[in-house]
């Protein structure tokens, strides 16, 4: 009968060891086991695999990645998980490192200099193979910890000319100018933009705006509706009664996230304000349910899942000491015209 194992005394833990001594093999057999090396007789992998099991042993990547020097966690830092737009770049994200051998490790700045600057500085101590963060604006400290860490890095959602920036996004800016561009062709003169959080983002988005409101000739202050306030339906209801109240009259409003524009439709409602005859929305990101609005919401669609998908492809090339075709991939953008608009 196998000896009974005996656990770490530092955490309690079932360690490769006590599968070695149940199994009567070597430790180094037990990891070159579990890790599939085919060099590894069957009968010894069966032996390992059963006794491993029967102790209810868990791999410590922590120890795994000092033993050998190659971590298997990549660290990936957004700003929210309560936005289903972060959420999908998650998926895309995970649906990549997996079966690539990686896993996630989550931090969640909240549109926080500070706070993401702590999140990196606590990540690193976990020697993480690859790093990707949201967007290309942040503090000198944090790039700095970027920079020295030399842990390759790819940057989410935006893009960039710095032939030294790993990037997989779209121009927000870009996009939001389609936008303004399309509601300008459908006959708007007074087209207001309101915005939320005021993230890096959000802001370009806004120069977007701007900038073809002002070519066409037809920017003015007062149709900017900005508020520092978390994104929000509620808060979207919010702006749509304050601009609809506006003299003279906005004869349509670009919101710069979905979520605002769902809430002014419901307001819209609410209200007897009919959309699009007394005024137009529209929204950016194309979220769930934005096809399912009365009436529909026209916005821009945003490749999430696909930018999370493309960016842990070029994370696994760096990390891999492999050449990358591109440093900045920019999988563009697209406006959804519904009846909203």
């Amino acid at each position: 009968m196998p000896p009974s194992p005996v656990r770490s005394r530092a955490t309690g833990r079932i360690t490769l060891a006590d599968v070695a001594r149940a199994a009567d093999v070597s430790p180094i057999t037990v990891s070159r086991a579990l890790r599939g090396e085919r060099a590894v007789d069957p009968e010894l992998v069966a032996r390992v695999k059963a006794a491993a099991l029967r102790l209810g042993y868990v791999p410590d990547p922590a120890a795994r990645a000092l033993a050998s020097r190659h971590s298997t966690h990549v660290a990936l830092l957004i700003p929210m998980l309560s936005n289903a737009l972060f959420v999908d770049l998650l998926e895309g994200v995970q649906r990549t490192l997996r079966p690539a051998g990686y896993q996630t490790l989550i931090g969640v700045t909240h549109y926080d200099a500070g706070e993401e600057e702590q999140l990196l500085r606590e990540q690193l101590q976990h020697r993480p193979a690859g790093l990707l963060v949201t967007g290309l604006q942040r503090s000198e400290t944090t790039r700095a910890l970027i920079e020295a860490s030399g842990v390759p890095c790819v940057h989410l959602m935006e893009t960039s000319t710095s032939p030294d920036v790993h990037c997989v996004g779209f121009s927000q800016a870009d996009a939001a100018a389609a936008l303004t561009r399309h509601l300008i062709g459908h006959g708007h003169r007074r087209i207001a933009f309101a915005a939320a959080q005021l993230d890096p983002r959000t802001l370009q988005r806004l120069d977007g705006w701007r900038r073809e409101m002002q070519a066409a000739g037809l920017h003015a202050p007062t149709l900017e509706w900005v508020n520092p306030a978390p994104s929000s339906l509620a808060l979207g209801g919010t702006m749509f009664e304050q601009i609809v109240a506006q003299t003279p009259p906005v004869e349509a409003i670009f919101f710069c996230n979905d979520d605002l524009a769902q809430g002014a439709l419901l307001a819209a409602l609410r209200l007897g304000v009919p959309v699009p005859q007394r005024v137009a929305v529209a929204g950016f990101n194309d979220l769930t349910g934005s096809d399912q609005m009365v009436p529909p919401l026209t916005t821009v669609r945003t490749p999430r899942a696909a930018i999370g998908i493309a960016a842990a492809g070029m994370l696994l090339a760096l990390m891999r000491g492999e050449a990358v075709p591109a440093s900045c991939v920019d999988l563009g953008y697209e406006v959804i015209a519904r009846q909203s608009a």
